[in-house]
């Protein structure tokens, strides 16, 4: 089996791809490549241009927020089979966070650039996408919105 079939089969069996044609995978193979960082190894930093999204296929990677005086805060860590990263699909495609991988971490890297290109492309992947980011994005504002209400919830 050749890398880009291997890339396709593992796309087309992980579940944030689930159900899409197989045209769009292949479109999205085409920006696929794996990608290895070692532990303590920074994937992406605040600020910076936001070009990729990750598929994480072994280990953890944490996102940081820099809280002044404080240094690099976790605000949440992310592992096997999640989805890190929305921000290439939404401008100004600028990294909010910093990605660090906590231990040896395997992902598959997806170009955003490429993949907004092929969006512009081709209107039914970029819907189709959408729906699946927005969903992702919906999900972590309910856990951040739980948080919230256990932090500053009133304990006796």
């Amino acid at each position: 089996m050749s890398a880009m079939e291997n890339l396709r089969r593992v796309l087309e069996e992980h579940r944030f791809f689930q159900g899409m044609e197989s045209a769009q995978i292949d479109l999205v193979t085409g920006c696929t490549k794996n990608v290895v960082f070692a532990e303590g190894q920074v994937l992406f930093r605040d600020g910076d241009p936001a070009d990729t999204f990750f598929i994480i296929r072994q280990g953890t990677v944490a996102v940081e927020l820099e809280q002044p005086g404080a240094g690099a805060v976790v605000i949440q860590t992310y592992g096997e089979g999640e989805v890190l990263g929305w921000s290439w699909l939404v401008g100004p495609h600028q990294w909010r966070y910093t990605g660090r991988a906590v231990m040896h971490t395997r992902a598959l890297a997806i170009d955003g650039a490429c993949l907004r290109k092929k969006c512009e492309e081709n209107h039914d992947l970029g819907y189709d996408l959408l729906k699946r980011v927005a969903g992702i994005i919906a999900h972590r504002l309910e856990a951040t919105r739980l948080q919230l209400l256990d932090l500053y919830s009133t304990k006796p």
